[in-house]
């Protein structure tokens, strides 16, 4: 394509519809005999997106490759039944009077590095955290697949500066400063392989923990500090906005 960025500085592929041929990555894919996870959180109103998200990802999603998903729940008795591909398996981990689950946004990162070094490391090769009130409407496919995968947010594209993800505030361990981002990455779906996965979310609940201590609220809480993170250690495959479109826009 030549439209749009296919590569980055550090020349890591950007991907577009059109950049790839799925056929040869599927095939390369199946010889690995891969698993690969999906974290979502449905806590508190959110629960209503389950339904819609589970069975959009259940086809969409990797489309017959082994997919594990993880749903965090404190709602799991309003799931109804769930009809999954023979290849994919729905996890409920019900959560419920835990301190953490009261502010989803700044602990999400701390729940999910807490679980790859429980459970997740011993059950997926690879690792997505993708936002519940997602909807998928076309396959997503093992083009995403690579060490440390980010989203590009669909906001970039856009004149609206004032959404720009970067944390601006001098005394948080996020701020980047003024022209030294590379892009603005979206929060909503990003992963890798879980042992990546795992520095990320460590290190981004290490930051946001000093935030806390310190009496201070990134603008965008979690994904303030993922972009943060991404600016020190590139990611090494970058998704478009068609990945992750906002509504909004």
């Amino acid at each position: 394509r030549q439209d749009v960025l296919v590569l980055t500085p550090w020349l890591a592929p950007i991907v577009w519809e059109g950049t790839f041929n799925r056929d040869i990555l599927n095939a390369q894919y199946l010889q690995k005999n891969l698993v690969t996870g999906v974290v979502t959180f449905a806590v508190e109103k959110y629960w209503f997106f389950i339904e819609g998200f589970m069975r959009s990802a259940n086809k969409y999603f990797l489309a017959g490759h082994h997919v594990n998903f993880y749903l965090f729940t404190d709602s799991p008795e309003k799931i109804s039944h769930l009809q999954m591909a023979p290849e994919n398996h729905l996890f409920v981990i019900p959560v419920q009077n835990d301190p953490r689950w009261l502010d989803i946004p700044t602990s999400r990162m701390d729940i999910i590095s807490s679980y790859i070094h429980s459970q997740f490391q011993y059950e997926v090769d690879y690792l997505y955290s993708v936002d519940i009130d997602v909807q998928l409407l076309a396959d997503i496919g093992v083009e995403i697949i690579d060490a440390l995968v980010a989203t590009i947010s669909s906001w970039q594209i856009t004149s609206q500066l004032e959404n720009s993800a970067h944390e601006t505030h001098p005394e948080s361990p996020a701020a980047i400063p003024e022209g030294q981002g590379d892009f603005q990455y979206t929060a909503s779906f990003y992963g890798g392989s879980v042992s990546e996965v795992y520095k990320l979310t460590r290190a981004c609940s290490e930051k946001l923990m000093e935030d806390r201590e310190n009496g201070i609220e990134a603008w965008w809480h979690h994904e303030s500090h993922l972009n943060k993170y991404l600016l020190h250690h590139r990611p090494t495959r970058l998704l478009s906005p068609e990945y992750y479109w906002d509504t909004e826009l």
